[in-house]
């Protein structure tokens, strides 16, 4: 298939064949969205103004948190601290028109608002959507079909996703062989899920025990389970 600026991206998502290629995909704008904002962008008044407004969701504040430059977090947290005081504590001006008509529930409109939003979920979901875009349209090529058809699995959560989407993107004879093929990717792996924590429990039987023990790939399946349950590794 001829490669464009859009395409190679996707490509390369996908060469791994290691976890869930849509996982990686959300994980790759994840990090280039945290690293952009921790570095010189965070000074960009721009960039700030969304910030201030957006805050950030505690998965994102977790990331940003592991980068080095803490005090580029300090000053987009001094600012979005007090902006948002301004917006739900802002003192009552006694002769203020707009507070006299202020309806009683819009504090806890905006506190709502704040609460659910995030500068870089933003961004993400912005990129998510043009991805996926490209990705239903390399969906069509057969030596992509295959190269999807030979990932480990899909997660749940993007299962689901993937499943709610296709047939905005998808004709009805491309859209069941999607279907099918990601729910062979889906069923396939959880059913190993499922062996590899059954076997991880019965290593905890007195018969089991000793340092001869065999493990199998239970060791790790916790973790695993929980990643594809979620989408998001413990």
């Amino acid at each position: 298939m001829r490669e464009s600026i859009l395409t190679i991206p996707i490509s390369e998502i996908f060469e791994p064949k290691e976890g869930c290629p849509i996982c990686r995909m959300r994980n790759m704008l994840e990090g280039r969205t945290v690293e952009y904002i921790m570095g010189a962008a965070m000074m960009e008044p721009d960039v700030r103004i969304e910030t201030n407004r957006a805050g950030f969701c505690s998965v994102h504040f977790s990331q940003m948190l592991k980068q080095k430059n803490r005090l580029s977090l300090a000053l987009m947290l001094q600012t979005h601290l007090d902006e948002t005081r301004g917006h739900l504590f802002a003192s009552k001006k006694l002769f203020s028109r707009k507070k006299l008509f202020e309806p009683k529930n819009s504090r806890k409109k905006r506190l709502s608002e704040i609460n659910e939003s995030c500068f870089v979920c933003e961004k993400v979901d912005w990129g998510m959507e043009r991805l996926m875009r490209t990705f239903f349209e390399m969906f069509g090529d057969a030596q992509f079909k295959k190269l999807f058809s030979e990932q480990e699995f899909i997660c749940l959560p993007h299962f689901d996703l993937l499943q709610s989407i296709a047939p905005n993107y998808l004709k009805k004879q491309e859209l069941d062989s999607f279907n099918e093929m990601c729910g062979q990717l889906t069923e396939k792996y959880m059913n190993t899920l499922y062996d590899d924590v059954s076997k991880f429990c019965s290593m905890y039987d007195y018969r089991s025990s000793g340092k001869d023990a065999d493990w199998g790939n239970s060791r790790d399946s916790i973790e695993r389970a929980v990643g594809f349950l979620t989408s998001r590794m413990p």
